[in-house]
């Protein structure tokens, strides 16, 4: 077998739905196979894998095991030569999988292969590539001195800006949401360490990998859409966080740094007094026009009555988007894409395409009957069910 995909899911159902859907169609001329742990959800995630895809190999944690025990469970089961570490939020193209797997087998040397990550809005996601978080970088990180000077040697590394977004090459630390490597690789690391705190373990597996003398790759070949993008949002809260699973890498391949210790305090006191000068986020406003994109006009009809709002209807002319004029000019409207119409790579190219326009994009997955997207680069997103 090529490849086993397995994703790890905890209480998102319908994200959940949306990622196998993808995957079944990006693994079909593939001798691939799905593996789908569950951490003991409360929703009923379990029950609609065993009634939507019942051949799907499913294993139910009686607990939350935490992610990096949940994808080792997972891994001891799979029989493709190439495993990928998927997240639930993730939707991937229908060559996705071909595309990283003839990467990966380009490189002798092959560590962990990323790949392009989109939000919901799509916009790149940073993260997406990475540099080890030494205490410098990681201080560069946290007051954003990044993104102040994005060409300098010296502060560009957290994100390994040394590579475009549109640039395939070497990189340090990949993030969980889509790792693809060897299986006997995973093997050898003896996977994800399941004493490591949260955040922590994708960037100790990548670092692992690098210490085994192998060479890690962001690949930019294909674009996935990872609905759980990184928050802008900064506050006290997360400057712990950021702390706790830095310092446990540290202690465990260096040493406690008390210089990155002394910065993260300042910059979770920075963070705090930001958050307070900001006050409260504003509230979500609901679109005003919805445009679906679908050969179905009885969809049409259904979400209409459904959204109660001006929903209008269209189709692709010559592989483009034509949108009427009452749509371009509304402030705040909605695209709806009906993946029973489009593929998912199309889907994936208008989100990239359209990105920072003033209009949101929705997905309306195969014979399914709810709509699910994000608004903002901030948040998980939302689900409306039909």
């Amino acid at each position: 077998m090529q490849l086993s995909v397995i994703i790890l899911n905890y209480n998102v159902r319908y994200f959940l739905e949306l990622c196998v859907l993808s995957v079944q169609k990006a693994i079909q001329n593939l001798d691939a196979e799905i593996i789908v742990v569950d951490n003991n959800s409360s929703d009923d995630s379990c029950q609609m894998m065993k009634q939507r895809f019942p051949t799907i190999r499913l294993i139910e944690n009686k607990e939350n095991l935490g992610f990096p025990k949940g994808n080792n469970i997972a891994v001891k089961e799979a029989k493709g030569e190439y495993i990928c570490i998927l997240n639930p939020d993730t939707v991937v193209a229908e060559d996705t999988f071909e595309k990283v797997l003839a990467f990966a087998k380009s490189k002798p040397d092959l560590g962990i292969v990323g790949c392009k990550l989109i939000d919901g809005t799509g916009n790149f996601l940073p993260e997406s590539k990475r540099s080890i978080p030494t205490p410098w970088v990681a201080f560069t990180k946290i007051f954003g001195l990044y993104k102040c000077f994005p060409k300098s040697d010296w502060f560009n590394k957290y994100y390994a800006q040394h590579l475009d977004e549109n640039q395939t090459g070497q990189v340090d630390i990949l993030v969980g949401a889509f790792m693809l490597m060897k299986h006997s690789l995973y093997k050898e690391l003896e996977g994800f360490d399941e004493n490591c705190f949260m955040y922590a373990d994708d960037i100790d597996l990548s670092y692992r990998a690098l210490l085994k003398g192998c060479k890690n790759y962001y690949f930019h070949g294909t674009s996935v859409i990872h609905y759980k993008g990184e928050s802008t949002v900064k506050d006290a809260a997360y400057m712990k966080h950021f702390r706790d699973f830095l310092n446990f890498f540290y202690t465990k391949h260096f040493r406690k740094s008390f210089f990155f210790n002394m910065m993260a305090q300042l910059g979770a006191f920075y963070f705090s007094l930001v958050k307070v000068f900001q006050g409260k986020p504003k509230a979500k406003s609901q679109p005003s026009n919805y445009l679906l994109v679908s050969d179905n006009e009885a969809r049409k009809e259904k979400w209409q009555s459904r959204l109660q709002k001006n929903t209008e209807r269209t189709i692709l002319e010559n592989g483009k988007i034509v949108f009427s004029q009452t749509f371009a000019k509304a402030k705040n409207a909605e695209v709806i894409l009906d993946i029973n119409y489009l593929d998912f790579k199309a889907a994936i190219a208008f989100f990239e395409a359209n990105k920072n326009k003033s209009f949101t994009f929705k997905l309306l997955p195969p014979q399914s009957n709810f709509i699910i997207g994000s608004n903002s680069s901030n948040d998980r997103g939302e689900v409306i069910n039909l």
